[in-house]
């Protein structure tokens, strides 16, 4: 697959194809440039290929709903924590009250009763975080799509952040692509865990994550979890 980028035509992808179930969790991993991050600006319509294809469900020129949350929260500055959260509702023209329930649901969900009102600039880089994927859920998307999603913040945060978006899929359910440099990251939170070569990416390792459900922390301390995270690490040239 390729599209027309600031130095010509570039080729981003070749020969990458998959089929994501519905409410399957899928991580990327690659080296830096692979295209990752490409993957999902195409899926997501903000880049148009020159050549390529992809599809969604059984028939073409079908495009679902797509939520997509960037490294940054990217809150809009002039609403608070509720507000932000309520915007795709408001675009969807779901009714006031109807929306205003479904969106304190949701603060409640991600732990920040208490911040509804906050503006963004009062809030920590994890709880900011918190908000935007909660404003990308609550969209209720065929597909949401995650780039580096914890990549700005420390690792403690990253972490907590990392269980606080299971805690979240495992009661939305929606189908995920993440893209994340964090093999323990991939593991914890997906079914299936695809590696990209440099760039022209193409898929050198594509495993499913047999580990039960629900994961807790404790998962990353399963044999079978450091069976996987090895295999990964190998796999990343």
């Amino acid at each position: 697959m390729t599209f027309n980028g600031a130095e010509g035509e570039l080729q981003a992808l070749q020969d990458v194809s998959f089929i994501l179930a519905e409410q399957e969790f899928l991580s990327v991993l690659g080296p830096s440039g692979s295209g990752k991050s490409t993957l999902l600006r195409l899926l997501a319509g903000l880049i148009k290929p020159t050549a390529g294809s992809f599809q969604f469900g059984c028939l073409p020129n079908v495009q679902p709903r797509i939520s997509l949350v960037f490294q940054q929260a990217n809150l809009m500055p002039w609403r608070t924590v509720l507000q932000n959260i309520l915007l795709p509702l408001e675009l969807q023209g779901v009714e006031r009250g109807k929306a205003l329930e479904r969106a304190n649901a949701m603060i409640q969900l991600v732990g920040l009763e208490e911040f509804a009102q906050a503006w963004p600039s009062e809030l920590s880089g994890g709880m900011a975080q918190r908000v935007a994927i909660a404003r990308a859920f609550i969209a209720e998307p065929d597909l949401l799509l995650l780039d580096e999603p914890f990549g700005s913040l420390d690792a403690l945060t990253r972490e907590r952040m990392g269980a606080e978006l299971l805690k979240i899929w495992q009661s939305q359910r929606t189908a995920v692509i993440m893209v994340t440099h964090s093999i323990s990251e991939a593991l914890l939170l997906s079914d299936r865990v695809m590696v990209f070569s440099p760039r022209p990416a193409s898929i050198v390792v594509e495993m499913k994550v047999d580990l039960p459900r629900p994961r807790q922390e404790e998962t990353r301390y399963d044999p079978q979890f450091q069976q996987y995270a090895k295999r990964l690490r190998q796999s990343i040239k």
